[in-house]
């Protein structure tokens, strides 16, 4: 048996224990692999990810930055270590870091709806509420399959801009009174 089979099946069996509900145990197999595959970054990021969902969101973060400093993530695993470490930085107060991190994600996944909503959630407790408000109004916009939201798309897309805009009837972006 070869150690790439190993791996992979230790790796397998890590993840379908933390998908069953069986986190502690998932932990140990999934450090115990980090530390026999220091570089690899599938790995690492399914090590992160049960740390998250035990509550060791600090304990999580080196390795989130080790899964996102390699090429070896799946583009469905980096879109979710950029979420993952964005979300966790914010959950420890660490804004800034949330920030950087999730603007980093957003520029490899600009459509990243989940991104930009904690990209959104950073932002607000960085104090930029203006710029939180903005993005999560155009993500709302985007993302609506609702028909009042996209009904008023346009008037929401442009007070997203313009936050504090007042206008009068007939000068309405949209045409429409309210």
């Amino acid at each position: 048996m070869s150690d790439d089979h190993g791996r992979d099946a230790a790796l397998a069996e890590a993840v379908r224990l933390r998908e069953q509900g069986q986190a502690e145990q998932a932990r140990e197999r999934l450090v115990e692999l980090a530390e026999r595959y220091p570089e690899d970054d599938e790995i690492a990021y399914q090590t992160a990810c049960v740390h998250d969902s035990l509550g060791l969101e600090a304990e999580a973060v080196p390795f989130y930055k080790r899964a996102l400093s390699g090429p070896g993530l799946s583009r469905e695993d980096r879109h979710g270590a950029f979420l993952g470490l964005g979300s966790t930085y914010r959950v420890l107060g660490r804004y800034d870091s949330a920030v950087e991190t999730l603007r980093r994600g957003l520029a490899e996944f600009p459509e990243g709806p989940a991104l930009q909503a904690f990209l959104s959630m950073a932002l607000y407790n960085s104090g930029e509420s203006h710029e939180a408000v903005r993005l999560l109004l155009r993500t709302l916009t985007a993302t609506s399959g609702d028909r009042r939201v996209q009904d008023y798309r346009r008037a929401i897309e442009y007070y997203a801009d313009d936050l504090d805009a007042v206008w009068q009837a007939d000068e309405k972006p949209d045409g429409r009174e309210d």
